[in-house]
């Protein structure tokens, strides 16, 4: 007889479940919907309309991705010869910047700021002021006494132009704004503001008497009349527009109309 094992009697050992095979575990596969177009069939379709390449074709197909090289090869070289050869933009390229004025001399920027909050860049700062009866810069109460735009932060999308209640900042297509210094990349108002056309008097002056704001909006003042000219004859007798806004009245004058 076999000599017991000494110690614990072992506990009895519980059947291991059993273990699904590989196969098992797999999902079975799908078959595609009645109507309904696999990769593999659509790829096939489209590979049958494809007609077969033979003799010279099958040849040199290889090659014939090169075609749109080979014949750039033999086109004449277009450089532009910038700068001393400027291409003209399209017309609503976006370029600097520009505060626009009214027929009279006006200006449209009233310094509310929304051209500001609108720019994705941060690019824009501006400090509105009040305009008083010695310092009309622009119709109604307000106009914008400081106005920055930093080109070193500006992306030229446009979205301030968008925001501009008035018209007033419009964008041209001037597109050389390098410049040798960082502060020099910060337009102020004075870059900014647009030149002087012609029959129009420089601000501060008068509004157009018996107009509001809203006349102004509407394109119904359409230059200097006899009382703001004289008005700037008093205050500034050396301003050099007033020779031009002297012609430009007389000439709507002539015409029969008032503003």
């Amino acid at each position: 007889m076999a000599e017991q094992r000494k110690g614990k009697p072992q506990a009895p050992r519980k059947p291991r479940p059993a273990t699904p095979s590989a196969g098992a575990r797999k999902a079975p596969a799908t078959r595609p919907a009645a109507g309904e177009v696999t990769f593999d069939a659509a790829d096939a379709e489209y590979q049958s309309l494809i007609p077969p390449r033979r003799g010279l074709a099958e040849v040199l197909a290889p090659v014939a991705g090169f075609g749109v090289t080979f014949s750039s090869m033999f086109k004449p070289i277009v450089t532009e010869q910038y700068p001393f050869e400027k291409v003209p933009t399209k017309p609503r390229y976006h370029g600097r910047h520009q505060l626009n004025r009214y027929p009279d001399g006006l200006e449209k920027c009233i310094g509310c700021e929304l051209c500001a909050w609108a720019c994705p860049a941060d690019a824009i700062y501006v400090e509105g002021a009040s305009n008083t009866p010695d310092a009309q810069f622009s119709p109604g109460e307000r106009y914008g006494r400081v106005y920055q735009i930093n080109y070193l932060r500006c992306i030229f999308c446009g979205l301030c132009i968008e925001a501009c209640p008035t018209r007033a900042l419009t964008m041209t297509n001037d597109y050389e704004l390098a410049g040798p210094t960082r502060a020099g990349m910060i337009y102020e108002k004075s870059d900014l503001l647009a030149p002087m056309g012609e029959g129009m008097l420089a601000s501060p002056h008068p509004m157009v008497p018996g107009t509001t704001d809203t006349e102004y909006y509407r394109g119904d003042v359409l230059g200097p009349v006899a009382d703001q000219i004289a008005w700037v004859r008093e205050n500034r007798p050396d301003d050099p527009t007033l020779a031009g806004a002297d012609r430009a009245a007389a000439s709507r004058t002539a015409g029969g109309t008032a503003r």
